[in-house]
């Protein structure tokens, strides 16, 4: 077997279809089922069964990815070792973050980096929790930036810091800016939340354990995918959720969007940088994640708040920037 045959069928079982890995690796489908075939024919057994919906990964096909994902990662950890033999500011150091995130002092951090390590360069996906953790176990990013721990025992997962989750709700809500005592009175509200998964370490579970602890778990909560239509959800007066608070200081410098302070709903949610345990980590990735882990992470505008604007000495660019939000 090859680096094309693993490179293949590791793309087939990350995208789940032949065609989008065709897409992703510029090759032809039949060029991508050829390597499929010559691979399987090594093993002697089949890694895929092709489905009108996709392909789908055989028993074996489950037992194989993880070490055709290891033999990309020590490849990968190896490229890096020798780019470093340059210096320790030379060279990609990637990282993945959960999209809310980017609303935090996080970016401060990366612009810092950016200007002191001026041979690197930053590349910066974005995804939710769970698939940050995919990336860093696969070796696609060095650094992943997540939220809720991860137990996987491949993984390093460190508590950086952690954010506040706090009860929105629009500019026109009665309880808007109140501390609100009694979570009863919220009753007629609509609760907003992401769909429920099967990680308990999930924004999901987390309202539901709230809502729990403060008796209203028997209330209806409609399930919205999308953090972001949640938010504009909120502001045309159509229901209530708990959110980060990262993500809302924009509306609530625009008055749009509100908070209710309600010491039995509000909690927090850790932060975790996480790593391989076996992953190589160039010097500047290890710059980056000092940084990372020394200052605590706070949305941008509390930041910001009575200190004056300094002008950045260079522009950080995000690259390769995905579109999920989830949690």
């Amino acid at each position: 077997m090859n680096l094309h045959e693993l490179q293949t069928f590791v793309s087939i079982a990350k995208l789940g279809g032949v065609t989008r890995a065709a897409s992703q690796l510029h090759r032809s489908q039949p060029a991508i089922t050829r390597r499929v075939k010559l691979l399987e024919d090594q093993l002697g057994v089949p890694l895929l069964e092709r489905g009108p919906g996709g392909s789908m990964l055989t028993e074996a096909g489950r037992t194989f990815l993880p070490y055709a994902e290891a033999i990309l990662a020590a490849l990968k950890d190896g490229a890096q070792a020798v780019q470093a033999l340059q210096g320790e500011d030379h060279g990609v150091v990637s990282l993945a973050i959960v999209g809310t995130l980017a609303g935090t002092t996080i970016v401060q951090q990366l612009r810092r980096f950016s200007a002191r390590y001026r041979n690197a360069r930053i590349e910066l996906r974005t995804a939710n929790s769970f698939e940050v953790s995919d990336m860093v176990r696969r070796g696609e990013v060095s650094l992943g930036l997540r939220y809720f721990g991860d137990p996987s025992p491949e993984l390093i997962s460190q508590q950086i810091s952690e954010e506040r989750i706090v009860v929105v709700c629009s500019a026109q809500h009665k309880w808007g800016g109140k501390r609100l005592r009694d979570p009863e009175q919220l009753r007629a509200d609509h609760w907003l939340a992401l769909p429920m998964t099967r990680h308990r370490n999930s924004f999901a579970h987390l309202v539901a354990r709230q809502l729990a602890s403060a008796r209203l778990d028997d209330m209806p909560v409609m399930a919205i995918d999308s953090l972001t239509a949640q938010k504009r959800l909120i502001e045309a007066g159509i229901g209530i959720a708990l959110l980060p608070e990262s993500i809302i200081q924009e509306e609530l410098r625009l008055g749009t969007l509100r908070t209710i302070d309600i010491p039995h709903l509000q909690t927090t949610v850790p932060i975790h940088v996480l790593y391989r345990k076996n992953g190589y980590l160039t010097g500047a990735s290890r710059t980056l994640l000092s940084l990372i882990s020394a200052a605590p992470v706070r949305p941008t505008a509390a930041a910001h708040q009575n200190r004056k604007r300094k002008s950045s000495p260079r522009r950080l660019s995000f690259i390769n920037v995905n579109s999920p939000e989830h949690s």
